[in-house]
């Protein structure tokens, strides 16, 4: 296979100022392990499937529709939001191209390019959906015509590209420059005083001009920012705080509204704040992550309790049977706590970054990489129906993973997501290197004073707490290597150096010296399962345990109890702790039986004692959250009755 080479600095957040500078795919390389596996599947499967099913759809043809002046009002296909899902594509395709050198997938990406291109308008404008004849004219929706949020995943594409490959000459850049000046012209200060119904374009903006070098992307990111919560979209059923345009962002206090929204516009305030130097709206957002991690994020990392749109319930309203917890917003949640990690360098973000990726971002695609969740339940009371392979699911909460979905945001936001995961396990400082994220690999970096360090990470993260770092490189001044101790290690973790072990806390653990080549640093966390209790005022799981190993979060799963038709008949004896048997966490369990059904399900005097058999099983194994439904149709719960 014909390789092609990649820029070291390919990241996809590139700050110019914070606690933390990022390190980019050429910097970081991820060799094997869990990750290693997703992002193979990814690029061997994903990718492909996912323009199968854009081509089949006609979303690509949507752009050659618009280059051939044709009936694109009529022909035209998808929601009206379908461009975007081109431009992820695009985006994943940039990564992985930068990851792997895949020639094969370049000349593909080239071909898209030129569709895309060939639609733009001679003043900029690019999108299918408005501005043609017999269509809306351009901006005359802004609470739903995702104009801007479109663009803004164009302008992510082009970011892609050019990090990775800043040689390219395709004409992305320059497709993406006009789109955005377009927009600037239109939105500016002297133009329409309005901002989009979904927010993309705030980030977008600010990274484009981290790429370009020209503050007006930037100027205008802000000033969709400030923009943003007084009003300026109509009304809906769910209200303002749907689009988060009730209360500025600087003075709300908690994450609300559509939770992929919320996210995206959050981490586009972060953006601006960072390159302005604005610390008011940087502790304004941090304010709302803290608050929203708190009290409306599940045991999972997933945000959102409200399928009716798609959002953040009130506090301790989390559900599990009814958890929305879409996929593209826990991408969303990952790019805001990734965001404020660069910031403040607190290892509280990228605790977050770790539980979301393993229980929300992982989960959502099958084990073959060709069919996804879009939402991401904790508790499935019933079996789930095997969809049709060779159609788009109308239902974004699928009861099994679907191939394609009348909206199909998850899968293409998945697949820019895997490609690019690399650029979110490593930083550097003026100190030396901070590992955030556990993966087999290494960590390659020039300091600020020009030295190379370099290190090997070896460990079966996450199944095996064992971490140990080599160092490759040799330096007679001192630099420091931090290792983030997740806060569910509690007691138990071990620093070890120079052969002495030490315990060391949740937290950052920092060695600084002069290193020699050879040099090695091992971490070992506690991974026994264990029990978690929820908040007492979440009521809806109060009296149940979930289990958790490691960053991982377990669930029962009825194919693993032969004999019940539903793993709501079960109850866990929490007398005794989990253990783990051939590598899986089991638990004892006992079945009870559900009394009889009556006129009235209330009755005076207390609870009625039910009609169980006490039958004890000795010991029930249980699955990793993500895993679940790879085996076929199943019932399913996290949150276990206690009893």
């Amino acid at each position: 296979m014909t390789m092609i080479g990649t820029a070291p600095t390919a990241t996809p957040v590139m700050a110019s100022r914070g606690r933390l500078r990022p390190l980019g795919l050429g910097e970081v390389r991820i060799s094997g392990g869990f990750w290693a596996e997703r992002q193979s599947v990814n690029a061997a499967a994903t990718l492909e499937h996912i323009q199968h099913w854009l081509e089949r759809e006609g979303w690509i043809r949507n752009f050659d529709l618009a280059a051939e002046k044709g009936d694109l009002a009529r022909e035209r296909r998808g929601r009206e939001f379908s461009d975007s899902e081109v431009y992820k594509f695009l985006e994943a395709m940039a990564w992985e191209i930068g990851r792997s050198g895949d020639a094969g997938l370049e000349s593909r990406f080239l071909a898209v390019v030129r569709r895309v291109a060939d639609a733009q308008e001679p003043d900029g404008y690019l999108n299918t959906k408005f501005g043609r004849s017999g269509q809306a004219a351009r901006w005359s929706d802004l609470e739903w015509g995702h104009e801007l949020y479109c663009l803004g995943h164009l302008l992510q594409a082009a970011v892609a590209r050019a990090r990775t490959r800043p040689d390219a000459d395709d004409g992305l850049l320059a497709v993406a420059r006009r789109a955005a000046d377009n927009a600037c012209e239109t939105f500016g200060p002297d133009g329409i005083d309005g901002v989009c119904g979904h927010p993309e374009i705030e980030t977008a903006l600010v990274e484009f001009a981290r790429v370009t070098g020209d503050d007006r992307y930037l100027t205008q990111a802000a000033l969709f920012v400030e923009r943003r919560g007084h009003g300026r979209l109509r009304d809906v059923e769910w209200g303002r705080e749907y689009f988060q345009d009730d209360i500025p962002v600087r003075q709300a206090a908690v994450l609300r509204g559509h939770a992929v929204r919320a996210n995206y516009l959050s981490a586009g305030a972060v953006d601006v704040a960072t390159e302005t130097d604005d610390a008011d709206l940087l502790a304004a957002v941090g304010r709302q992550w803290t608050n929203t991690v708190a009290r409306r994020t599940y045991v999972t990392g997933g945000q959102g309790s409200r399928h009716q749109d798609e959002a953040f319930g009130d506090d301790w309203v989390l559900p599990p049977d009814r958890a929305y917890s879409e996929t593209c917003a826990g991408i969303g949640s990952v790019m805001l706590a990734w965001r404020l990690l660069l910031a403040h360098g607190d290892p509280g973000y990228a605790d977050l970054i770790e539980r979301t990726l393993y229980n929300v971002v992982s989960t959502s695609p099958s084990a073959d990489g060709r069919s996804f969740f879009y939402t991401n339940t904790l508790h499935r009371r019933e079996l789930g129906i095997v969809p049709d392979a060779d159609r788009a699911s109308i239902r974004a909460a699928a009861s099994l993973r679907a191939p394609w979905f009348e909206v199909s945001c998850c899968p293409t936001n998945v697949a820019r997501t895997m490609a690019s995961l690399a650029a979110y396990v490593a930083t550097a400082d003026d100190e030396g290197l901070q590992l955030h994220q556990y993966v087999p690999g290494t960590v390659a970096h020039r300091l600020a004073d020009g030295r190379d360090v370099r290190v090997t990470v070896t460990t079966d993260y996450p199944h095996d707490g064992r971490i140990q770092v080599r160092v490759d490189s040799d330096d007679d001044r001192p630099w420091s290597l931090s290792l983030r101790v997740p806060a569910w290690a509690g007691e138990g973790a071990t620093l070890t150096v120079d052969g002495s072990a030490r315990p060391v806390g949740p937290g950052v653990v920092t060695e600084r010296r002069t290193w020699r080549r050879g040099d090695e640093v091992v971490l070992c966390l506690p991974m026994a399962p264990r029990f978690s209790y929820p908040d007492t005022r979440i009521d809806a799981v109060r009296g149940c345990v979930a289990v958790e190993r490691g960053p991982l979060v377990l669930a029962l799963e009825s194919v693993d109890v032969p004999g019940v038709e539903t793993v709501d008949e079960l109850r866990v004896d929490t007398s005794q702790p989990p253990r783990l048997v051939d590598g899986r966490a089991v638990v004892r369990c006992r079945r009870v039986d559900h009394p009889q059904d009556h006129d009235w399900p209330y009755r005076p005097g207390g609870a009625e004692p039910s009609s169980g058999t006490g039958e004890e099983f000795d010991e029930v194994a249980l699955v990793e959250y993500h895993a679940w439904a790879n085996r076929g149709p199943s019932t399913m719960r996290v949150w276990l009755p206690a009893g």
